[in-house]
């Protein structure tokens, strides 16, 4: 695969697996479901494999994807889902010859993508968060021979539920709060014990695998969680919007560019944004969405339509406003608000970061541009920024989902 098929965001592997299920061939989509340990990628990861030998989006830093090839064509020529575990713990032989060290267990589950999968990038690409639930290990493995029924969440057998067994599929919409087959009908062989970790993985964008016991039958079921992609909205039309829109959407951001001039044709100056508008300070709740998923940039550098941009955004529940410009500008910005009679209390103002990004010593347009990105993923991600070397624990923080099934600890 290439570098740039390997480096493509999340968004961008959704998306791709949203085509390829309209596309000719059979694809198998590599998903990592279980770490031990450390490795490169978190529960969740995902990779594409065609028939060619390409790959789109990673799990690993690079040192498994030539065995996951080969792996997916097995997959391929069976017809059904296989849930393949690298053990990178061991270091002194080097792992096939690649020496990764990566100190770390990888349970990977590899199937053909099928039309199962559908129901996922739909709800995603309509802004709507999903859990997709998939049995791991079930009670009845027999079930698995019938060659063509992976993911079809079996409800009855003789006027009974089923046994869920070995790439059963559900999903679970936050939004109705119900499990569903992949053709749309009720999955009545779904525990409810599993909503609870369905619901909070959808919403966190998170994956995990949990363990429960269904009356006498035992299950391992990895809990996808795909939430609607985050909004970052930028306000301007200047040069220097490039890169940060560039980056964001490198960084699974869904970006919107607002303009105040109509005069810039926005498609043309800002290839990466998912959308443009071009609207008025005043007209901005008529024209785009301002909510709790939504992040804000303004970067227009006029200072009314910055003003009043701003007394917009900090009077919404948009949980991070961005000011490009000095301190000194909003406090220009805040005498001006009180001579209007415009105040904003704390929980306001804490939302407001001016001026604008991290501190990374960096001037150039993308230097800058970095700046910006880092802080509202660090917003995003609710982190401090710091030095890894100065964080205790792991990397990538743990998940722990709150319900009535076990979760095994990683």
């Amino acid at each position: 695969m290439t570098r740039s098929n390997w480096s493509v965001p999340e968004t961008e592997v959704v998306q791709r697996i949203h085509e390829r299920l309209d596309g000719d061939g059979t694809d198998v989509l590599a998903t990592i479901v279980d770490v031990e340990g450390n490795a490169y990628r978190r529960p969740g990861a995902k990779m594409l494999l065609d028939e060619a030998g390409e790959g789109v989006g990673s799990i690993t830093a690079g040192c498994l994807e030539d065995e996951l090839l080969v792996a997916a064509e097995s997959v391929r020529e069976r017809g059904r889902p296989e849930l393949v575990t690298y053990d990178l713990m061991e270091d002194d032989e080097d792992v096939w010859g690649l020496g990764v060290g990566c100190n770390g267990i990888i349970d990977v589950l590899l199937e053909p993508l099928t039309e199962a999968y559908r129901p996922a990038v739909e709800a995603f690409d309509d802004g709507r968060s999903v859990a997709v639930l998939t049995v791991l290990e079930g009670g009845n493995e027999a079930n698995e021979g019938s060659e063509g029924d992976e993911g079809a969440g079996r409800d009855e057998i003789d006027g009974r539920d089923a046994p869920l067994a070995r790439g059963d599929r559900a999903y679970y919409h936050p939004a109705e709060g119900v499990f569903a087959t992949p053709d749309g009908e009720s999955a009545g062989a779904w525990p409810d014990d599993l909503a609870g970790s369905a619901a909070d993985l959808a919403e966190r964008g998170r994956a995990d695998t949990v363990e429960l016991e269904v009356g006498e039958e035992r299950l391992r079921v990895f809990i996808d969680g795909l939430a609607a992609p985050t909004e970052l909205v930028v306000f301007g039309s200047g040069h220097d919007v490039g890169p940060v829109t560039e980056l964001a959407a490198k960084n699974d951001f869904r970006v919107t560019v607002v303009s105040f001039r109509g005069s810039v044709d926005l498609e043309e100056r800002f290839p990466d944004a998912d959308e443009t508008v071009t609207t008025s300070p005043a007209s901005i709740d008529d024209a785009i969405d301002l909510d709790g998923r939504t992040y804000a940039v303004v970067m227009t550098h006029n200072f009314v339509d910055d003003r009043l941009t701003i007394e917009r955004l900090l009077d919404s529940a948009v949980p991070y406003v961005g000011l490009m410009g000095p301190h000194e500008r909003f406090e220009e910005m805040t005498e001006a608000f009180e001579s209007e009679g415009t105040t904003f209390d704390e929980a306001a103002l804490s939302s407001l970061y001016t001026p604008i990004g991290l501190d990374l010593g960096g001037g150039s347009p993308y230097q800058i541009a970095h700046s910006i990105v880092a802080e509202v993923l660090a917003v995003s991600n609710d982190r401090t920024p710091q030095h890894l070397n100065a964080r205790e624990g792991h990397i990538h923080d743990r998940v722990s989902v709150d319900s009535e099934a076990d979760t095994p600890s990683t």
